[in-house]
């Protein structure tokens, strides 16, 4: 029997108490109680139930961290375990055989006929951090290709490579120099209005082209030490890129002599139907950046890179926290969760896209659903035709599920995304897909 949502009050009194509390005494960030007023007492699966009693589908997996679900048995168990045990021994002074198992794990699966390391750190952000850190180590070169739209954290660093929202940059310049944006290939939405759909190979040649023609005009290739992208863009609306790209990328890059780094922060970890998103498009990165859903809630994060670029001398980098032994416990549960998941996330991938490509078809202010796996979204416009972007209907989508009990989260300008822990059903599917076209109705009246 598939438990349902159930909203009577929301927010009620005791989730108004304390975000309350929380805006007097907690930092800014990205809380809106406006459009998510949701206080969790606990959770379970793809269930979160707040402090006044409502029970929600989390169709966000609280921001791409939760892929097996919330508190999966397995991964608790392994924290409790590795608790009683010991819960600190800074792994950049000394040794535990946990963080040396999960490395071996997360290097077995990662693609690329080569030797590998392993650097943990706590966040997306960190992991990032990282990568830039051994790319310009391991190559020499201090320059760096990134993508508008792209999201790669909001660290000082890392910031130079983020260009997702202007809100992001606004008051923290200058960022670090030596960053080049370019356009992604958006199959929908892209520079040269070319419907990407159609003529994917012309969308893909012009990215390579405006890299060749217009990048490489004012900046020396050999200086640039890598391309780092998201093999699907997150935050920049879950798009979707040519299947050839990343070949087509790879040749280039491999002709300058430039490592590809690959940021699977949000899309590893099974959200795609594949361990690593980059599996879909057939080519090895150079660095993978992971993080959110490896420690199944706990933080951690860190990048498999190639060992001939990896830090030789002791004191280039490290991290007291940094593959923290709970965490790490969690990760190789994580893992092997994950990996006996990956048939069913296909499967049930497939159907969700099946039910958004249905809403797409049925109505105006839909202009594209896209997605692999559960890796999914739809981009909310004023009309198909001229694909102008109706952010205001989007964020009225986005309030008017969370009062009938899913959670869903925005991403870009305009999009709605769809990514329920790994764990949901078809049946739970339909039911959240009911709620969705329920408040996109009433955002409509």
């Amino acid at each position: 029997m598939v438990v349902k949502p159930n909203v009577k009050e929301l927010p009620g009194p005791k989730a108004k108490e304390v975000i309350k509390r929380n805006f007097e005494l907690l930092a800014t960030t990205t809380q809106d109680p406006e459009t998510l007023p949701i206080v969790i007492d606990h959770g379970e699966g793809i269930l979160v139930h707040d402090v006044d009693g409502n029970t929600f589908y989390d169709f966000g997996s609280g921001v791409g961290v939760l892929n097996v679900g919330h508190t999966h048995p397995k991964v608790v168990e392994a924290i409790k375990k590795q608790a009683e045990k010991f819960t600190h021994f800074a792994l950049n002074d000394f040794f535990y055989e946990n963080a040396i198992i999960l490395a071996q794990k997360l290097s077995e699966i990662s693609p690329g006929d080569f030797p590998k390391k392993v650097v943990y750190q706590n966040s997306g952000a960190e992991a990032n951090e990282a990568m830039m850190k051994l790319v310009k180590y391991g190559t020499g070169r201090k320059r760096f290709i990134a993508f508008y739209h792209a999201f790669h954290g909001r660290s000082q660093a890392v910031l130079s490579l983020t260009a997702s929202k202007w809100v992001q940059q606004d008051r923290f310049f200058p960022t670090m120099p030596g960053v080049e944006h370019i356009p992604y290939p958006n199959p929908y939405r892209n520079p040269w209005h070319i419907d990407g759909y159609a003529d994917p190979d012309e969308l893909v040649n012009r990215v390579i082209e405006f890299i060749e023609e217009y990048v490489f005009r004012h900046v020396p290739p050999h200086e640039v030490g890598a391309i780092v992208f998201e093999p699907i863009q997150g935050e920049g609306g879950y798009v979707v890129p040519p299947k050839n790209f990343f070949r087509e990328l790879k040749k280039l890059a491999d002709n300058y002599g430039i490592l590809l780094a690959d940021d699977e922060v949000q899309m590893g970890v099974g959200r795609t139907g594949k361990f690593w998103a980059i599996e879909h498009f057939g080519i090895a990165p150079d660095t993978i950046q992971f993080g959110k859903a490896i420690g199944g809630g706990i933080p951690l994060a860190g990048v498999v890179h190639r060992a001939d670029i990896a830090f030789d001398k002791p004191g280039r980098h490290a991290s007291t926290f940094g593959g923290n032994p709970v965490a790490i416990a969690a990760g190789i549960e994580v893992v092997e969760i994950v990996k006996e998941l990956l048939s069913h996330v296909q499967e049930v991938g497939e159907y969700l896209h099946k039910r958004l490509k249905e809403f797409e078809e049925k109505y105006e202010v839909i202009g594209d659903a896209r997605g692999i796996g559960l890796a999914q979204a739809i981009e909310i416009v004023k009309s198909k035709d001229t694909k102008e972007k109706n952010p205001k209907l989007r964020n009225a989508i986005v309030k008017e599920a969370v009062k009938r009990g899913l959670i869903l989260l925005g991403c870009g300008d305009n999009s709605i995304r769809f990514i329920p822990p790994l764990i949901v059903q078809k049946e739970e599917i339909d039911v959240a897909s009911e709620i969705f076209e329920n408040a996109l109705k009433a955002a409509l009246e």
